[in-house]
């Protein structure tokens, strides 16, 4: 007699999407597995600088530079820190390859819960014009679906997961299902007034943030303190992540089972039944390989990971992934483009001083190539988060009066910083290295990924018309920055295994499911067929809980 599958789902990674599949499974009455590479971080617990201030966190919480040099070299480049950098992938031991010429800044988390314990928490949804971008522009990559295939699904994770915003009625930044906001500070305030009034049609708006402004005693989850320590992780529950939120939703059910340390090397496939029939992994902590078999699998490791996994997935001898039947896996590689920013000083207001740390700020939606703006020299936008401050006054002189000075405060300044989409480019793409495998024996992951002339127009332009606005609204000492431009850096990778109508051209389908497996699904970033300009993790998880849906469903008609 053939074995009884112990499992109905396998769930691999744990991140914002993962949780979010292990959630809904687990939910619809699904025996779900959770295999996840990183260690266990359990909520609260996990979290040893939660609350610390930098005295009491090693070299006061900023990374000696021979652990980066060694440890985190490509962490770095992220938001890696001595109180969280347990949340972060070891650069050395779990090292990644790249073409000669090439840059990529693959910044990884090394924890249960993912990138969902180091994000930044802005939470926007996509607006129809996003999902209609690639067709209108003649770009190769047409989504198979659109704004309104989505948006029950955005509202049904932002009602759930507590996101902060106003609503301000913009056709190209749809409003989500808000939480009051974020107050801005009277330097905002003012900001904001004159910018408006300046630029007719041009926006600053309140953040959209994760960061919960009410209560959730449902999920027993409490709103935000304002202390801006996300990144140490958050005993509250003030934001959301797979451990405050998704995770212990899961195990309520008692139909979870979460193993860690768990390091999938590839997908068991039946080519004649065109089904996945096991998910191999190797126990980080003992080297043990094994096969578990389940009736369905959601792999949400991340988009470059997914598609590293997809990619090992082949036959023995093949260099072809099983689910490589387009041509297109590892290709059409994007992130965000965003070393542009700007700041200047806001006269007066030197009587008053903001309370609290907000984990947000301000935002100025897209502008460029909406609304039928042509002439501007590049395809897309880019939108601007930003914040005003008074930072403590630095130190003048020496002896009491200099003591005396740093009691009080430095002007107000606001500063904000770009990010703007990046085209999908075919030739961008990863591969597995011929030769070099990793300390589990899988071919490292390449990359051949850079940002062309479009984007580099475009953060030209960010440049001057971010500028041309601070000065404009009567900001002083304006300046700006460019810094190198190289994929990655933002931590908002996607593609690889993009979805599309036609199996020849895309890798999955509209529903996010493998035209080579319909038993398995992608729900990460690796699914993305553009990247719009705003960041993308609301739209995983609602991507993500809408495949759940179809795939219970197609599994109860089976």
């Amino acid at each position: 007699m053939a074995p009884t599958n112990r499992f109905d789902a396998i769930v691999i990674g744990s991140g914002v999407s993962g949780g979010f599949a292990a959630k809904e499974l687990t939910e619809k009455g699904l025996r779900v597995l959770m295999l996840d590479r990183g260690k266990m971080v359990e909520h609260g617990e996990g979290y040893p600088y939660d609350g610390k201030p930098a005295y009491e966190v090693p070299a006061r919480n900023i990374m000696p530079k021979p652990l980066m040099d060694s440890d985190y070299f490509i962490a770095k480049y992220g938001y890696v820190a001595p109180s969280s950098q347990g949340f972060y992938n070891n650069d050395r031991l779990n090292p990644y390859a790249h073409d000669e010429g090439s840059k990529f800044y693959w910044i990884r988390p090394g924890a249960v819960g993912g990138k969902s314990l180091i994000w930044g928490r802005w939470s926007f949804r996509w607006s129809p014009e996003d999902f209609e971008a690639n067709k209108r522009d003649g770009i190769d990559g047409v989504w198979p679906i659109g704004y309104d295939d989505v948006a029950p699904w955005y509202s049904y994770v932002e009602k759930y997961i507590g996101v902060s915003g106003s609503r301000e009625n913009l056709p190209y930044l749809p409003d989500s299902e808000f939480q009051p906001p974020m107050p801005m500070n009277i330097a905002e305030k003012w900001l904001k007034e004159r910018l408006e009034n300046e630029f007719p049609g041009r926006k600053l708006i309140n953040s959209r943030l994760s960061n919960m402004t009410e209560d959730k005693p449902d999920q027993n989850r409490t709103k935000c303190q304002f202390r801006n320590q996300c990144g140490n992780g958050c005993s509250f529950g003030a934001y959301f992540s797979t451990q405050a939120v998704t995770l212990p939703a899961a195990r309520a059910t008692g139909r979870l089972t979460l193993t860690s340390d768990a390091v999938v090397t590839n997908l068991e496939y039946d080519p004649a039944k065109k089904r996945v029939t096991g998910v191999r992994y190797i126990d980080a902590k003992t080297g043990q390989a094994q096969v578990v078999h389940a009736d369905l699998v959601f792999l949400c490791a991340s988009a470059m990971a997914s598609t590293q996994i997809l990619m090992n997935s082949r036959a023995p001898g093949s260099d072809r992934s099983h689910f490589d039947a387009s041509g297109t896996l590892g290709r059409y590689v994007m992130d965000h483009i965003f070393r542009v920013g700007v700041e200047g000083q806001i006269p007066g207001m030197s009587e008053y001083i903001e309370y609290g740390r907000r984990p947000g700020g301000v935002y100025v939606p897209r502008f460029r190539n909406i609304g039928g703006e042509e002439g501007v020299g590049f395809k897309r936008g880019y939108g601007y988060q930003g914040s005003a401050r008074r930072d403590p006054a630095g130190p003048v002189g020496f002896g009491a009066s200099m003591k005396q000075g740093m009691r009080g405060y430095a002007p107000w300044r606001f500063s904000m910083g770009a990010f703007g989409e990046c085209l999908p480019y075919r030739d961008n793409h990863v591969s597995l290295h011929p030769s070099k495998v990793d300390r589990f024996g899988v071919p490292l992951m390449r990359f051949d990924v850079q940002f062309r002339e479009n984007e580099l127009r475009m953060m030209a332009d960010a440049k001057v018309q971010g500028e041309a606005m601070l000065r404009a609204a009567g900001l002083t000492n304006v300046t700006s920055y460019e810094g190198e431009h190289v994929p990655g850096d933002a931590i908002h990778e996607m593609g690889g295994a993009r979805m599309g109508a036609d199996p020849r051209a895309s890798v999955l389908n509209g529903w996010s499911q493998a035209h080579d497996a319909p038993n398995l699904y992608v729900t990460d970033g690796a699914q993305m067929a553009s990247v719009s300009c705003v960041n993308p993790s609301l739209t995983f998880m609602a991507l993500t809980a809408r495949a759940a849906d179809h795939a219970v469903r197609q599994l109860k008609h089976a």
